[in-house]
């Protein structure tokens, strides 16, 4: 994140110095084609330019030429050999997993908006230049660097548009600055609602739902086949082995993109050891698996449009199958639901939002170029649907929990609205891919049911809630967020809060649903705060 001082020009040379590798990192997520000799960087009146001779030398030796002795003297000692360690780095990717991505719906949305920035020498968007060279660098030897896509990019020069860059660095500024107001207030209105609560007497809490219940469970999965011919797909199982009073409840729990069904396992069990009978099903189109199969040249994207279909319908037939299966064991009139990200617009979907086409008009036709939010990337892809009701709603759903949804689009202010059923929103304050602001606290404010929570995790990113998989690549700290387990510690404590009350009908869990016990929760790594009223935000 970069905070500019206007009108200072000195900080933004520093800044544009200091950032060419960065600039240049996004470049190495499309293909490229020959070798340009200079990088020139416009600013205002005056043009730098600087050969990419000196940098290979400085790269590769250690030495500094006259020619980039100057701009050395703009940045720190430390930061200058921090320079050279990102220009030889490679990235661990194949030729054909950039390929596939560029040339990707979303990789293509992301070339043309770094083309913006990175140009050709003729001052023309570099969208075709920057896709040729990352491609053509991920075949050295040495793999995907900075400095190989340098040496393939395929014209003479490679033109930086400092005034471009900077106005999206400053659009990025005000979108920092709305979400820290934004986090500032949802964080105070919490801090209310726990005083008053701890005025009447509502802070007593005797129960650690942090804790496993004592309820034996057994898992099973259930395999494709067996679900029928509309698609296959596997489902884990968590089963109580004797529910304490009657029918088990039913809480189904949808992943997000790219992920799998062991992602909320932790979770699944913890609310199967309080009795609850948990199914999650693995969607095949929006996986691990198809994010394999593009990086391998066996899909053409992430999640094909259908994805927004067949994610709830995928649900509503395991309910199916399991009313079939099942009989006499569970309660699948009164089912929960929970989903984090893509998972989170599955929950929403079923518990009463129809996909927003009008909406989609709006924001995709064509996609806001100018937009820093990530997760229209995917939610845009519905935009190519058959505009119709596709009714994904299920009357079975008596409360969904959404973690990181996506909303702003594919949803939006009309079809969140209606939604009856209640709701909790889990929002994370460093999330860059569903961002907080637009994906869930301005959201929250147009649910117009009672019962509706809001959770914020300060320094929460998009992942702080997933559990690693084995076959995981390791995410650095400011990806991943603080230690994830307390993130999960409170999913733990609040999800079971929540399903007890509206899934389990036990009342007594209703005031674990308070500001008052989120605090109590509330670790200093990653600070929690719950609201229940918000007021309207300006869009």
């Amino acid at each position: 994140m970069f905070r500019l001082a206007k009108g200072k020009p000195q900080t933004r040379l520093k800044w544009l110095l200091l950032n060419l590798g960065l600039l240049l990192t996004p470049v190495m997520i499309s293909p490229p084609v020959e070798a340009a000799e200079k990088i020139y960087i416009s600013y205002g009146p005056i043009e730098f330019s600087l050969p990419i001779a000196a940098l290979e030398v400085y790269a590769t030796v250690g030495k500094v030429e006259p020619s980039l002795a100057f701009y050395a003297g703009y940045v720190k000692p430390e930061e200058f050999k921090q320079l050279r360690q990102v220009l030889i780095t490679p990235i661990d990717v194949t030729p054909v997993a950039i390929a596939q991505f560029l040339y990707s719906p979303q990789g293509e949305i992301i070339l043309q908006r770094v083309g913006e920035v990175i140009q050709t020498k003729a001052r023309q968007p570099g969208f075709y230049a920057i896709r040729a060279a990352l491609i053509k660098a991920a075949f050295k030897p040495e793999g995907l660097t900075i400095l190989n896509v340098l040496r393939e990019f395929p014209t003479y020069g490679i033109r930086i548009n400092s005034q471009r860059g900077f106005e999206i660095i400053d659009d990025l500024s005000k979108l920092i600055q709305q979400t820290q107001i934004a986090i500032a207030a949802v964080e105070q209105a919490s801090d209310q609602e726990a005083a008053a609560q701890t005025e009447r007497g509502l802070s007593d809490f005797s129960l650690d739902l942090r804790q496993p219940g004592s309820v034996s469970y057994d898992k099973q999965t259930i395999p494709s086949d067996d679900l029928g011919p509309r698609r296959e797909f596997p489902v884990d199982l968590y089963m109580p082995d004797s529910p304490r009073e009657g029918l088990a409840p039913v809480i189904v729990i949808s992943h997000g993109l790219g992920s799998e069904r062991k992602t909320f396992e932790y979770l699944a069990r913890h609310l199967a050891s309080h009795g609850f009978a948990v199914a999650v099903p693995e969607h095949p189109g929006s996986n691990a698996d198809q994010i394999q199969a593009l990086l391998t040249g066996l899909a053409k994207e992430a999640a094909p449009p259908s994805e927004f279909i067949n994610r709830p319908l995928d649900i509503k037939f395991l309910l199916d199958k399991l009313e079939s299966s099942f009989k006499g064991q569970l309660n699948l009139q009164q089912v929960g639901v929970l989903g984090q990200s893509f998972g989170g617009y599955t929950s929403l979907a079923l518990a009463g939002a129809e996909i927003n086409f009008e909406q989609l008009q709006q924001d995709c036709a064509p996609l806001n170029q100018d937009t820093l939010n990530i997760s229209l990337l995917l939610q845009c892809r519905a935009f190519d649907l058959p505009p119709q009701d596709y009714q994904l709603s299920d009357q079975r759903i008596k409360g969904a929990i959404a973690i990181n949804p996506i909303t702003s689009t594919v949803l939006g202010k009309s079809q969140l609205s209606p939604i009856q059923v209640p709701l909790m929103v889990v929002a994370g304050s460093d999330d860059t891919i569903a961002p907080a602001l637009p994906e869930q606290i301005q959201p929250f404010t147009w649910l117009t049911t009672l019962q509706k929570y809001l959770v914020l995790l300060r320094r929460g990113t998009h992942f702080s809630t997933l559990a690693p998989s084995p076959d995981d690549v390791p995410l650095p700290e400011a990806v991943l967020g603080p230690d994830p387990t307390i993130a999960q510690e409170y999913m733990k404590a609040l999800s079971l809060a929540f399903f007890q009350t509206y899934i389990a009908g036990k009342s007594e869990y209703q005031a674990y649903l308070s500001a008052a016990y989120a605090q109590s929760l509330s670790q200093e790594l990653m600070p929690l705060s719950l609201v229940t009223i918000l007021e309207p935000l300006v869009r």
